[in-house]
């Protein structure tokens, strides 16, 4: 596998968040019925606030006590942990055999996914919350010490930095030449992949948390200051935006002519891509700042519990109570689905 070119290898992996580069949350692969027993349930530790990933029949789950736990999807049973030097909030990724997370320490790991032993380390002045994105051999992601910074993938050696205006916990959207982020400054960055210049940048009204998805000539994504923008991918330009009740952490999902985010005010909305007009909203939690996951004829979304909601529709088809979540966001491999909770149990659902 190699998220790279942006899917998977098998369908049944789940190499980086949301899915894959395209942030297709799964789509348009798997059934998602209501789960009607736990497989196995495995207890990381601590809280998990990241977002677990999958491959090979081996689950990746990172708790916030800086353990990176590789989990036997058939046993449910650790095949090795590794220990960081921080604590950890980064979803990982997969490529190739590594697994790649960042930490609080300000750096960013690559380990081997086999033997979870360490293969590098690329230092940051700052914690690293964002997940890093590999395209190409190269490994992208943002720092909370206001840069972006590419590497090799099969090194760590650092290629470029780029200092930007305010911290950043976007996990960047790599594109084939143009990388697009949000940053604490409340800006929309597009960068160039191969040099990290500015090609242009946007502002909202608040800083941004979300991460961006690409939809045709759009960039979606969120800000603080309560609104989803969409943006053409090129110039930057706003082509609508809608507005929530309260700031948008979560990162929106993609399926054909539908994005689906989850806002501070406890709603998720699904919206049309390309005009901004609201398909339907539906209250899931008090809060809402994990992403939303699209699956076959579904909506799921952690908030408070987990919820699987008709794409169509937005009408809850099913409800598990457990494994609530920050930003954590269900893994829908084939049969099972797989959760992580702030609680710190991981769970599997069929």
């Amino acid at each position: 596998m190699t998220t790279e070119t942006g899917k998977p290898k098998d369908p049944g992996d789940w190499p980086t968040l949301l899915k894959d580069n395209a942030r297709t949350g799964g789509q348009p692969l798997y059934p998602v019925r209501s789960p009607e027993r736990a497989v196995w349930q495995y207890r990381a530790g601590s809280s998990v606030r990241s977002a677990p990933v999958l491959e090979g029949g081996i689950l990746y789950v990172a708790s916030v006590n800086g353990v990176l736990h590789a989990i036997d999807v058939v046993t449910g049973t650790a095949k090795w942990k590794f220990q960081a030097a921080g604590q950890v909030h980064s979803t990982p990724s997969l490529s190739e055999n590594r697994i790649l997370f960042g930490c609080d320490d300000g750096k960013v790991y690559a380990l081997d996914r086999h033997a979870g032993s360490k293969v590098w380390e690329a230092p940051t002045g700052a914690e690293v919350w964002a997940s890093p994105v590999v395209r190409s051999g190269v490994v992208f992601f943002g720092s909370a010490d206001a840069r972006a910074y590419a590497v090799d993938a099969a090194t760590g050696r650092t290629l470029w930095v780029q200092e930007l205006g305010g911290r950043i916990c976007s996990t960047i959207y790599a594109a084939e030449q143009q990388l697009y982020l949000g940053c604490g400054d409340g800006k929309v960055y597009s960068l160039d992949s191969s040099s990290g210049k500015t090609l242009w940048s946007t502002p909202t009204g608040n800083g941004i948390d979300s991460s961006p998805a690409q939809a045709g000539d759009l960039l979606l994504i969120g800000s603080e200051d309560f609104l989803l923008y969409a943006m053409n991918s090129d110039s930057g330009e706003v082509r609508w935006k809608y507005e929530t009740g309260l700031g948008i952490a979560s990162s929106p999902a993609v399926s054909g002519d539908l994005a689906v985010i989850g806002s501070k005010d406890g709603f998720l909305y699904a919206l049309e891509t390309q005009t901004g007009r609201l398909r339907w909203k539906t209250a899931v939690g008090e809060v809402v700042t994990a992403p939303p996951v699209i699956g076959d004829g579904v909506v799921c979304i952690q908030a408070g519990g987990t919820f699987a909601l008709d794409r169509a529709t937005g009408n809850v088809v099913w409800r598990a109570a457990l494994a609530g979540a920050v930003q954590s966001v269900p893994v829908l491999g084939g049969e099972t689905i797989y959760l992580a909770s702030l609680s710190g149990e991981v769970y599997a659902l069929r």
